[in-house]
């Protein structure tokens, strides 16, 4: 099998890419990505084994190009982050947006490749419904929750005007190897490791208790892989996550006990578009999915935190 990932070189996508070339169904893997947000040295490890494309999916020759001849497509290429949306909405459109409708519009001309494309738990924004099931009421707060939405909408259409096979997924908050902090929008658990290995304080929006669904990135690839080879499809979203709760100082107090450091918080003000509680309902996953596997939040952050230990950031950090 012929496989294309948008999207490649970021922190979902180089993960996926290191499983895909470990598969014995897939033959080969195309990436393409501007690296905008991504960076190719994350695919450093695989790069001889991978057709690395340079371009943005708002190219359409180099989209079309990419997909050419590709069994399935895994369409990750994105701005990511809520706070992002809301300083730069026309830019997370125009990524999110209009970049899935430009891939669709290549897998069209494709004759069709399965396409599976990440969506987002923040599309349910503020609908207190727990936990969240995919027939719940979506109502995003955020310019990224509505991107994420149409991305889900397009792969309906084309699903019901062309007979496109798709499989939108919606991720809650993926951790793991690969996601970096030092940047503005970096998400909460690389940040958190980084501040702590410089004995640093953390800081928290909000009081903290906010809850989560923490997926392992792992368990995110696992189940795309899984679609891939088994060629599922689903014109209506599928949440990936497990039905876990556990709030941001849990999430900070596991960490500084596997670093053993002692933890200390700094609270700032609530974010812009943050939602109070998240957690998925599983049961069309698992439906779905029967064989996946999870991995624990403190499995998931060990192995996180091993990861920035192969990076040097102990000793870069300590001395």
């Amino acid at each position: 099998m012929r496989v294309t990932v948008t999207g490649g070189a970021g922190f979902i996508g180089s993960n996926l890419v290191h499983q895909l070339l470990r598969n014995p169904a897939i033959g080969a893997v195309t990436v393409i990505d501007d690296c905008s947000t991504g960076t190719v040295e994350r695919l450093a490890a695989d790069r001889s084994a991978i057709d690395f494309r340079l371009a943005s999916i708002l190219d359409p020759d180099a989209v079309t190009d990419a997909v050419a001849g590709a069994d399935a497509v895994v369409h990750l290429a994105a701005l990511g982050s809520v706070p992002r949306s809301i300083q730069h909405p026309l830019a997370s459109h125009h990524a999110n947006a209009t970049g899935t409708l430009q891939v669709l519009e290549a897998c069209r001309r494709a004759d069709g490749p399965l396409l599976i494309a990440a969506s987002s738990s923040s599309v349910y924004g503020a609908n207190p419904r727990l936990p969240r099931a995919e027939d719940s009421v979506t109502m995003p707060v955020s310019p990224y929750a509505v991107t994420k939405l149409a991305t889900e909408a397009y792969l309906g259409a084309y699903h019901a005007s062309f007979g496109l096979p798709v499989l939108p997924l919606r991720l809650f908050n993926v951790f793991g190897p690969g996601q970096r902090a030092g940047h503005p929008y970096a998400a909460v658990i690389p940040r958190f490791i980084t501040a702590m290995l410089a004995g640093e304080p953390i800081q928290v929006h909000g009081d903290g208790t906010q809850t989560r669904d923490w997926t392992f990135v792992d368990t995110v690839c696992q189940v795309i892989g899984a679609a891939i080879v088994d060629r599922v499809t689903s014109p209506w979203p599928v949440n990936l996550a497990f039905g876990t709760q556990h709030s941001v100082l849990e999430v900070a107090t596991e960490i500084a006990d596997l670093l053993g450091r002692e933890l200390t918080v700094e609270h700032t003000a609530p974010r812009p578009g943050d939602v109070a509680h998240s957690h998925a309902d599983p049961a069309r996953l698992r439906a779905l999915f029967p064989a996946v596997t999870t991995c624990g939040l403190r499995e998931g952050l060990a192995r996180t935190i091993a990861w920035h230990h192969e990076l040097g950031e102990v000793s870069r950090c300590t001395s």
